[in-house]
């Protein structure tokens, strides 16, 4: 399917009919898989003939799932795994033992940065936090045994935005694999691997589904690093359930007309926060204000769904805010059609400590939307009641 377009990608790749037929992809709700022999059995448990053996790590819907993102990101391999982080978590088992040394971007979601810092520490994985978008600092942070660099861009939640490219350069001369969070845009508004990328990974869980339904993450990039991830799945068991991977498949059909849509909001609503009393700064890669425009510019088709603003009075200001307000929903999930907003420093970030949190630039003060499909204006009238108060 190399010469469809990202469009036709979204609604066809991954689909192969069963002996009905059907016209909508099936949804393939079974533990395991009839063998027609013995030796095909063993056949199947070796690896010898292709087919599926157990839903633990094979499952036609969660195959079509993981082809059609591949299409989408222009990867030739992707595997599914039962959320984000359990994406991220396969991705460092498959790739890294005792000894080995990560490099990661400050600006990571929370619990990604405790999964770094304090979980794989116990295991003898060590981890340097660098600024997110100071390469100097990347390259200065190097070490023999770097085997991973890993980042969000744009950030979470000031959408800092990393030039992926020239890190790509960093960490390939380093002898190190680098991997992209690519949650915030999607691979409508970007793909990492075009740019140098080794491997992305996702939380489906966020714009992939898109309706916040079901939890889902996957990893997609080189075939033989998404060969290892593949292998500790299968013994380790991080699955996606075929029915999230159903969901998370037909949300694929209508992303990139999603991204657009919540991405025009977005853009709406960071220019009118910028010019609201008791804003002190909003962060959006699609304003000229932002530090990286040029580079989100050049890397990003369009700015994104995700801004986050800082508000004079800290966290008593901040959460007036929140409080105030009567139609966006109060909850730190993002990518759903219903517009969302959080506190990342009693939320996404609060068991991070406070220097980590100081060292990202999350203030108490500093708020995170998600920008939905509602109507922009009926957003203003929503947080308008919270700026005023």
């Amino acid at each position: 399917m190399d010469d469809f377009d990202f469009d036709t990608l979204g609604v066809r790749a991954g689909i192969e009919r069963s002996q009905f037929n059907e016209h909508s992809e099936a949804l393939y709700l079974t533990s395991s898989f009839v063998f027609d022999s013995a030796a095909q059995a063993a056949a199947r448990f070796s690896g010898e003939e292709a087919g599926n053996v157990y839903a633990r790590f094979s499952n036609p819907t969660v195959t079509a799932m993981q082809q059609r993102l591949a299409a989408l990101e222009g990867a030739p391999a992707c595997v599914a795994t039962a959320s984000g982080m359990s994406a991220i978590l396969s991705l460092a088992m498959a790739t890294l033992q005792a000894g080995d040394h990560i490099i990661a971007s400050r600006g990571l979601f929370g619990a990604t940065q405790q999964l770094f810092g304090t979980i794989l520490a116990k295991f003898g994985i060590d981890t340097s936090f660098v600024p997110t978008t100071d390469l100097a600092a990347y390259q200065a942070a190097l070490r023999p045994r770097t085997r991973l660099v890993f980042i969000e861009t744009p950030s979470n939640p000031l959408t800092e935005v990393v030039d992926i490219a020239a890190l790509a350069a960093i960490a390939h001369d380093g002898g190190a694999l680098l991997a992209v969070d690519n949650c915030f845009c999607t691979p409508a508004l970007q793909r990492p691997l075009a740019l140098g990328a080794d491997v992305v990974v996702h939380s489906a869980t966020k714009y992939l589904d898109g309706q916040g339904r079901v939890l889902g993450g996957a990893v997609a990039g080189r075939a033989d690093v998404v060969d290892e991830v593949y292998k500790f799945l299968r013994t380790a068991g991080p699955s996606i359930s075929p029915f999230n991977a159903w969901v998370i498949l037909k949300g694929l059909e209508t992303l990139r007309i999603r991204m657009e849509a919540q991405s025009a909001g977005a853009l709406a609503l960071a220019r009118w926060l910028e010019a609201q009393p008791g804003v002190l700064r909003v962060h959006y890669p699609g304003l000229a204000s932002h530090p990286q425009h040029g580079l989100a510019l050049r890397q990003q088709k369009c700015g994104g769904a995700i801004l986050s603003f800082e508000v004079d009075g800290g966290r008593e200001r901040a959460w007036r805010v929140v409080d105030a307000t009567r139609m966006i929903s109060i909850t730190a999930n993002l990518g759903d059609t219903k517009t969302t907003i959080t506190h990342p420093a009693s939320t996404t970030h609060g068991r991070i400590s406070p220097e980590a949190r100081a060292a990202a630039g999350i203030g108490e003060g500093l708020l995170r939307i998600a920008v939905g499909l509602e109507a922009v204006d009926d957003l203003k009238a929503d947080l308008a009641r919270g700026l005023a108060a």
